[in-house]
């Protein structure tokens, strides 16, 4: 009986070959929580450089879908009477106007529910604002280089409607310097109060006319008929550059 008690007793105080200290868990905690401070910068900034490149993605499904579209309506683009929607309301330019002009095009059904190629995986507006459509369409291309030229004012683009008059994409004069639609939202550098394109803050991914992808900060943009980085009223139309040469 004593061996016994012995023997329990020697087994309950010989500690296990496993076994950590106090200090030594905390040691490794701190560890740990050193290398995710060090880590976290760099993880946020692949997790960013994916999304971009997921939304530049989404932006080259769509110029193929465009392609199509213009080949199959003799080299015209998209072109319909403002506003497309009155209930709710929106025009051409916007994501849920141009969206159905393309989807049948695009690899999959488009709507709210499932916007594919439409919305930008870094986009943080609410689904019910825009319908989950990141993207917007340069009303210069369904409008004349002389109309264009008449606007000056934002409200030009949503109010006071003009005849829509389809353009060719023959007619684009610099295709290398003129944004053919892109985010509306400055989706990958975000700032507070998103205006988007009626706004100098700010950077977003195009799409020209001529089939580039391009990231660009809104300060390289040339300013339009309102003064502002607004593509839907570059000076000129499709005649005209968002872009310098």
């Amino acid at each position: 009986m004593i061996f016994e008690v012995n023997q329990k007793s020697r087994i309950k105080n010989q500690k296990s070959p496993f076994a950590f200290t106090l200090i030594e868990l905390l040691v490794v905690i701190a560890v740990i929580a050193l290398l995710l401070a060090l880590l976290g910068p760099s993880l946020r900034k692949a997790r960013s450089l994916a999304r971009r490149a997921a939304c530049s993605h989404n932006l080259k499904q769509v110029q193929l879908g465009l392609d199509m579209y213009t080949s199959d309506h003799d080299t015209v683009y998209p072109c319909a009477q403002d506003p497309v929607s009155t209930n709710p309301p929106y025009w051409l330019w916007m994501g849920r106007g141009w969206r159905r002009w393309v989807e049948k095009y695009l690899s999959t059904n488009v709507d709210v529910n499932t916007p594919s190629v439409l919305l930008c995986p870094a986009d943080r507006s609410d689904p019910a604002k825009y319908e989950s459509t990141s993207y917007a369409y340069s009303m210069a291309f369904y409008h004349s280089p002389e109309q264009i030229d008449a606007m000056r004012a934002t409200t030009d683009t949503y109010s006071n409607p003009q005849p829509s008059i389809a353009q060719r994409v023959g007619n684009v004069a610099g295709p290398s310097g003129k944004i053919l639609l892109g985010e509306w939202n400055s989706n990958h550098a975000p700032y507070e109060n998103d205006k988007g394109w009626w706004q100098w803050q700010g950077a977003r991914l195009f799409l020209l006319a001529d089939g580039q992808v391009v990231f660009l900060e809104t300060r390289k943009i040339r300013p339009a008929r309102d003064d502002l980085p607004d593509a839907n009223l570059t000076v000129h139309g499709i005649k005209g550059r968002d872009l310098a040469p």
